[in-house]
């Protein structure tokens, strides 16, 4: 199994472990729209700049435009670019509540920089803008930084695999769904309008192809870790994911 397979669904949960907690509710508290939704549109997005919600919208690939445009334009208010300060002190701040007792965050850190910045941001518009954003001082905070980072990354990339597999970013959130939702109720819950296209075998082996090709396309940033430091890699990130979501 490559690392980008290993590691694909804890990076995709500990990069977004931040967006439902006290610190993302507390910024999203300061745009002064109610609920989930204006911060994490402005707050992710921000790092694309003052732009439409159109541009957003193609970053985020996997949420209907009318959806984005109502985060976007809402919270407008806000200049893009503190949004974005805003959502990366949740992201640091949820890290360092959640990893103060890790003790591995400093190497784990180290390995995560190190892929993302080898990695190439061409066609993820939202990994650069990420990866651009300052690194804070200490270890928890950096690793989620970075994985957030990451799992932006592969979240670009696989917008890619699932056009060139022939599939619509519906089709794919029906499919796939969340850790929270099965498919259908997470499309619901990202706005799109019902009814919702039937999955057929032949589309879901479409997606399958499209997870395949998107392990393959972010393989080569994991290649900076060498055969070592890989296994260390995907220990760590397990690690990691465990000290996040254990109960206590």
């Amino acid at each position: 199994m490559s690392v980008a397979t290993a590691v694909s669904d804890q990076i995709q949960r500990v990069g977004g472990s931040f967006m439902f907690s006290r610190e993302a509710k507390d910024f999203a508290a300061t745009t002064g729209v109610d609920g989930f939704l204006g911060g994490y549109v402005r707050g992710r997005g921000g790092v694309l700049g003052d732009v439409d919600a159109d541009v957003v919208s193609s970053a985020f690939g996997f949420l209907p435009l009318n959806t984005i445009r109502a985060g976007w334009d809402t919270t407008a208010a806000i200049p893009a670019a503190k949004a974005a300060e805003g959502y990366l002190g949740a992201c640091q701040d949820f890290g360092r509540r959640k990893l103060a007792a890790f003790e591995a965050a400093p190497r784990l850190a180290e390995l995560l920089e190190a892929v993302v910045q080898e990695a190439d941001s061409a066609g993820s518009a939202l990994f650069a803008g990420w990866r651009a954003m300052p690194l804070a001082a200490d270890a928890p905070a950096r690793v989620l930084h970075l994985a957030h980072t990451l799992r932006e990354l592969r979240g670009g990339l696989h917008l890619m695999a699932i056009r060139a597999s022939g599939l619509t970013p519906l089709q794919a959130v029906v499919i796939k769904g969340s850790p929270f939702n099965d498919g259908p109720a997470q499309a619901a819950w990202f706005g799109w309008d019902t009814p919702f296209p039937e999955i057929t075998p032949e589309l879901r082996e479409r997606w399958e192809r499209a997870e395949a090709l998107t392990d393959e396309m972010i393989s080569p940033a994991f290649s900076v870790l060498g055969v070592a430091a890989s296994a260390e890699f995907v220990a760590l990130v397990s690690d990691c994911h465990e000290a996040i979501f254990a109960r206590r």
